[in-house]
């Protein structure tokens, strides 16, 4: 094989070490869990991973918004508006028009029977986390990545403040 000449065919002097960069291990980790859940849900409900995190949040908030699902799940709104009609074509949701643009969203019955069904598995991927864990241990890692998510939010805030504005653009 002959390699263009501006090709660099060795590893860079400087690189991650890909078995102990804990970003690239919790990406991992939650690949693994979110594409084992997704396989199983469309296997048994034909519905993916998307569509539980809709039907889980409007279960825990009954007349959220889809905006605010978003928010909640930390998915893309038109991810969200997908699922919405996913489930609202199968009877499982209901959107009941509010004061202004927003409609807020609601379980039907059939959409609790699916909730029911749908939650042992997305419970699996905790057990898999936890397995290995002591009581203690939980309760530190969940109040370690609360903050780490906490920190995240505030990165992204001051990423939002770094980036030019229309006017600096122009």
């Amino acid at each position: 094989m002959e390699l263009p000449p501006d090709a660099i065919p060795t590893p860079m002097p400087t690189v991650i070490d890909s078995e102990d960069f804990t970003p690239r291990l919790l990406s991992l980790l939650s690949n693994s869990l979110v594409w084992r859940e997704s396989r199983a849900l469309r296997k048994r409900f034909g519905l993916g991973t998307n569509d539980w995190r809709v039907i889980s949040a409007i279960a825990i908030r009954p007349g959220v918004t889809a905006s605010e699902i978003s928010e909640f799940i930390a998915v893309n709104k038109a991810i969200v508006s997908k699922s919405v009609g996913v489930l609202t074509g199968r009877g499982l949701i209901v959107q009941v028009e509010d004061t202004g643009r927003s409609r807020q969203l609601f379980l039907t019955a059939a959409g609790a029977e699916m909730h029911d069904a749908m939650l042992p598995i997305s419970m699996r991927g905790q057990e898999i986390i936890l397995a290995d864990l002591s009581a203690e241990d939980v309760v530190r890692l969940n109040q370690l990545l609360r903050r780490l998510l906490s920190r995240v939010r505030e990165l992204q805030v001051e990423d939002a403040l770094d980036e030019p504005g229309d006017a600096e653009l122009a």
